[in-house]
């Protein structure tokens, strides 16, 4: 037994925008430098990416990406300032959760399923 924690930024009705599947796509996007080519690594359909980083746009406020068109090399995206803010502070805010996480675990849980199973043997040898 562990713990495990799912982490999501939620806007004011309770609706998720911005989790681990936005974050990984951002760094993706950095990495291959389109928003096309990231979604292909993902083996996610470019209409769910361009949804994905659209709906975190609309609720935090700014734009994630910068495109390019055309030109030598072709067109491409690449993160904006604010974007590599975000990720930064969400990696941070991450290691955080999962810290506290792991600490309340130990708290509330620490040798719960030995002594649980010990209980049940020793109803069961009854």
């Amino acid at each position: 037994m562990r713990e495990q924690i799912k982490l999501y930024l939620c806007n004011e009705e309770g609706q998720r925008f911005f989790g681990e599947g936005p974050y990984q796509l951002l760094r993706c996007i950095e990495r291959c430098g389109s928003l096309r080519s990231a979604a292909q690594e993902m083996n996610m359909a470019y209409t769910k990416a361009f949804h994905l980083i659209r709906h975190a746009e609309e609720e935090l406020g700014f734009p994630l990406t910068e495109k390019t068109i055309g030109g030598t090399g072709g067109g491409g995206s690449r993160l904006t300032a604010k974007a590599k803010e975000l990720m930064t502070r969400y990696e941070q805010y991450k290691s955080a959760c999962a810290r506290a996480a792991s600490q309340l675990y130990d708290e509330y849980f620490s040798g719960f399923r030995e002594t649980a199973s010990a209980d049940h043997r020793t109803k069961t040898d009854r």
